[in-house]
């Protein structure tokens, strides 16, 4: 079921109206079925695979509660397999499969194995992830093994975040499925502020996005360099726009109903380096890549060569979690070779800073930074964008080579009014919340003032708001 679409608007009220009206032993099993039905909106029968992960985390986690030593260890590794098995099938046989053909073709022999006819679950890289997180604390002692099997399930499969997360940690969300919330005026406000804007981002600007970017990507070499550079800074501002979108809206739901969900961006694109954007930008993964794989590997508490290594391999694997295609572990390696020429120029960067006074004049500095850091950012979206990577590198040729081909239309966005309204909004709400809270200073408005904002902003949105196209979040795929 989309966000955007007019059986969730039916759906959410009817969810969140049961929530509170139900006894606190019901709500549980009541979310749980709504859930179940909310991903069995997209394709019914993939619940299967979640009923599996679910059952084996469940017990694995109760197992290693109860086991000492060595036990402990192999429960652990048999939930990992198992997750990390069914996310390998599903995801990653087909393009495992498809590059050893490409190997073997390559000595000239035939390759016998063809690919399999599998679609890939909606949101399997989230829920996945956010079961292993359970049972890899549970082995940590961090957290309690949960005995209610229908609150673990609503763990992995609460509907807000099922799909498209944020990726949650036991320790957060599990524990508030014990609480009896409240209806409190106050939070249901602030979560229906949050709910608006997360539709705003995917309805009016990234939907509208689409359309130009899709236009040129489908064709890149029949477009001109300008064309193919503008697609693709329309497209970060897309995929930032459909993404935290989806964040907004599933933290806002959980927020009405008294769930508090973990922040998943924080304005990236002010970033003034490659750290600090991945510090911002879908925060939930980045710190489980932090905490389950770049700490145990040793984090910072080793030499500078194995930290570049721990770095590569991080994020080349955080490229391959996005998607089964080489693009994806191109944008990955991207970002890693990012953070590695940091750790290598930092004398270099100090230096350049002397010379050039930039350190003495800190807006001019902050201001140079956050360019060249959006413009490397937006170097690696061509990979994550294009089909391919004969497809990225026709991008990357037109940008550079092309300056006769087509231009990009702004009609089929809406016009140049319709996206200066629509991106200049966006800009405008980010400075601001950069500086107040604007949710916050909203609704502490006097009544004169906050009610007119609601409806001109609901005004404002199906004003500029795309009903037609209803295209779902990107990283459903994922």
């Amino acid at each position: 079921m989309l966000f955007n679409s007019l059986e969730f608007a039916i759906f959410f009220p009817i969810v969140t109206t049961l929530y509170f009206i139900l006894p606190m032993k019901a709500r549980v099993w009541m979310l749980l079925i709504a859930s179940c039905y909310f991903y069995m909106a997209f394709v019914p029968k993939y619940i299967l695979i979640l009923i599996f992960t679910i059952l084996i985390d469940y017990v694995a986690g109760v197992l290693i509660s109860r086991a000492n030593g060595g036990a402990r260890r192999y429960w652990l590794v048999t939930s990992i397999v198992a997750n990390v098995g069914v996310l390998a099938f599903f995801k990653y046989f087909n393009f495992i499969n498809d590059s050893l053909g490409a190997v073997v073709a390559a000595f000239g022999h035939t390759y016998p194995l063809g690919a399999l006819g599998i679609v890939l679950p909606i949101g399997l890289s989230f829920h996945t992830f956010q079961s292993m997180s359970y049972t890899i604390e549970v082995y940590r002692g961090r957290q309690d093994a949960e005995r209610n099997l229908g609150r673990f399930a609503l763990y992995v499969m609460f509907y807000p975040q099922l799909v498209a997360g944020p990726i949650e940690r036991p320790q957060n969300l599990l524990e508030q499925f014990k609480i009896a919330h409240t209806f409190d005026y106050d939070r249901v406000k602030y979560g229906l502020q949050l709910m608006a804007w997360g539709l705003f981002k995917k309805i009016a600007i990234a939907d509208r996005l689409a359309r130009g970017v899709s236009e040129v990507y489908q064709d890149p070499a029949a477009y001109s360099g300008v064309a193919a550079l503008t697609a693709t800074y329309l497209f970060a501002v897309q995929i930032y726009c459909d993404f935290s979108g989806y964040s907004d809206v599933a933290i806002g739901a959980a927020e009405v109903m008294g769930f508090r969900l973990m922040r998943n961006f924080d304005r990236p694109y002010f970033s003034q380096t490659i750290s600090e954007f991945w510090r911002r930008w879908h925060i939930s993964l980045s710190t489980w890549f932090r905490d389950y794989l770049y700490i145990p590997l040793g984090g910072n508490r080793v030499s500078k060569s194995r930290l570049m290594v721990n770095l590569m391999l991080v994020f080349m694997l955080s490229g391959l979690w996005h998607g089964a295609n080489w693009t994806f572990v191109i944008w990955g390696t991207l970002h890693g070779l990012y953070l590695c020429s940091a750790i290598m120029l930092t004398n270099v960067k100090s230096l350049l800073l002397r010379l050039s006074g930039l350190r003495h004049v800190p807006i001019l500095h902050r201001t140079f930074s956050r360019l060249f850091t959006f413009h490397l950012v937006l170097l690696s979206w061509i990979f994550f964008r294009a089909a391919n990577l004969s497809q990225a590198i026709v991008v990357l040729r037109a940008i550079v080579t092309n300056h006769t081909g087509r231009a990009l239309s702004l009609d089929v966005m809406g016009g140049r009014t319709m996206l200066i309204l629509c991106i200049g909004s966006l800009v405008a709400c980010e400075l601001m919340q950069s500086r107040i809270r604007l949710r916050a200073a909203i609704a502490r408005s006097a009544v004169m003032i906050r009610w007119p904002v609601y409806v001109g902003s609901v005004l404002f949105l199906l004003l500029l708001g795309d009903f037609v196209s209803k295209q779902q979040f990107i990283y459903f795929q994922f």
